[in-house]
């Protein structure tokens, strides 16, 4: 990763490599545009518009400066219309030059004027989408990932471009929040990413402690041993056709003095063949990233701990492999789960309810202030809203309206669907408290509804992620394969628990 830099200097005096330019759709100049053109004594918006460059979201043009100025070339790269300048389109904008900026050994880039109001949030979002855009996952590969072109990163720092009036060590602190945002993302696309050959329960267990190590967390991670005394069943039973054991990973943070604790928990299913109720071949391809939510979860226990937030959190992740041994649960199976309830199996590939269930009642017992928890759950969701868009339901509204809000800011945007009550009556099992499916119809719903069975009275929200986690194709800043989606939503959420009882 580079070494980034805040300074004041103008765009056109900073000596680098690239420079990375923002441009508006329309007649009027970018921030640093006038500058650039001074010194290259050239109209820098005739020579764009001659090449066909408009400034629309995510264009891009490269020139050369001749020696003429600081920079060797110049990256503009088009932010939209003035008027709907925010962080996102910073983000977005930044995310589609990253690519091409991360070839240069030095690279500064300058913020529109635009976002003055909210300028520590755009200072954020330009960090954030360059390290995301730039992302690799070459640890399989005998030659290190290139571009189509044969270029491989090899950035060594980066220099953010602000004006003077603007306070250098906020800046500062804007440029390190993205750098922790962009890391807790990038490890959770990482973990998804690594096959489940490697990344099995106990892999996933022994990165927890490495990570909870190194950024200040208390770990304990519950053995096969340990999990059947203390009852969860849920875990065990979605575990037993694997042969590697599951496990389930607590992290506490205590930042936040006598405050009641933020509880999240998320899914790590880290293969799922769907068990005897096992899926097609072609559907069991990406099912190395049904551990994404535990993914999200463990990210945003890492980044809360490098940004040393005022707030106590306890996070409980599930951690097991869904196979189709010869011991594995069966269709008509009675499970019993943490705290005593009872699920009936009907599908052994609606699993990823069945291990939430121990870690939402285990949380519940620690009498947080909200759970939120995370997962790859249904396809349902998938057809509901798509692959950019997760679906979130739950008990309490405001919390709810919360975490839309912070996905809104994080640039990663989520719906609420609701938890229509009488569904209820579609998971009525004849045999034990719930069963684990419904009706094929509102299948995302009947699923939220399983997981509130275990959550007693804590205000709670699930967060549906299956669209989202994991991508079929590259978007704006991410590229095939696991997205860090919504790791920095969940980050915003908790630092704003900070200070309430």
């Amino acid at each position: 990763m580079p070494r980034f830099d805040v300074a004041t200097t103008s765009p056109a005096e900073q000596p680098a490599d690239l420079l990375v330019l923002p441009a508006f759709q329309g007649p009027e100049a970018g921030p640093g545009m006038r500058e650039l053109g001074t010194s290259l004594d050239a109209d820098v918006m005739s020579l764009l518009e001659e090449n066909g460059f408009r400034g629309k979201l995510g264009e891009v043009f490269t020139l050369p400066t001749l020696g003429r100025a600081a920079p060797r070339n110049v990256l503009v790269v088009g932010l939209g219309p003035k008027e709907e300048a925010n962080a996102d389109r910073i983000r977005r904008a930044a995310g589609k030059a990253a690519r091409l900026a991360s070839r240069h050994r030095t690279v500064s880039g300058s913020l529109p004027a635009a976002a003055k109001g909210h300028w520590q949030q755009a200072v954020q979002a330009f960090v954030e989408s360059l390290l995301l855009g730039a992302y690799r996952f070459d640890r399989y590969k005998v030659k290190p990932i290139e571009d189509e072109d044969g270029q491989r990163p090899r950035w060594e720092r980066v220099t953010v471009l602000t004006p003077p009036r603007w306070d250098s060590r906020a800046a500062k602190q804007a440029v390190r929040r993205g750098e922790i945002f962009a890391e807790a993302a990038g490890w959770a696309r990482d973990l998804v990413n690594t096959p489940a050959l490697d990344a099995t329960p106990i892999f996933l267990a022994r990165e927890a402690r490495k990570m909870a190590r190194q950024v200040g967390l208390q770990c304990k991670v519950w053995t096969k041993a340990e999990l059947e005394k203390g009852g969860f069943g849920g875990i065990l039973g979605v575990g037993r056709g694997s042969e590697n054991s599951p496990r389930l990973i607590e992290l506490r943070y205590s930042g936040g003095g006598r405050s009641k604790p933020v509880a999240l928990t998320g899914k790590g299913i880290t293969f799922d063949s769907g068990g005897l109720s096992i899926k097609s071949a072609q559907d069991m391809e990406s099912m190395k990233a049904d551990m994404a939510g535990a993914a999200t979860m463990l990210a945003t226990m890492r980044a809360i701990g490098k940004l040393r937030s005022k707030v106590n959190v306890v996070a409980a992740i599930p951690a097991a492999e869904n196979l189709p041994g010869g011991s594995a649960i069966r269709p008509g199976d009675v499970l019993a789960h943490r705290g005593g309830k009872t699920s009936e199996v009907l599908n052994t590939d609606a699993e990823g309810r069945l291990v939430l269930a121990d870690a939402l009642a285990y949380l519940a017992e620690q009498k947080p202030r909200v759970i939120v928890d995370a997962a790859t759950l249904t396809g349902a969701c998938m057809i509901a809203l798509g692959d950019e868009i997760w679906g979130v339901m739950g008990s309490d509204r405001a919390l709810i309206r919360e975490l839309i809000d912070c996905g809104q800011e994080a640039g990663e945007p989520g719906w609420e669907l609701p938890l229509w009550a009488p569904y209820r009556k579609q998971i009525k099992s004849t045999v034990a408290d719930v069963k684990n499916i419904g009706n094929r119809h509102g299948g995302a719903i009947t699923a939220a509804l399983f997981l509130k069975e275990f959550v007693g009275d804590v205000p709670w929200a699930h967060m549906d992620i299956a669209g989202t986690a994991f991508a079929e194709k590259a978007g704006d800043y991410w590229p095939k394969g696991g997205t860090g989606n919504p790791v920095r939503t969940l980050i915003l959420f908790v630092e704003r628990q900070a200070g309430r009882k």
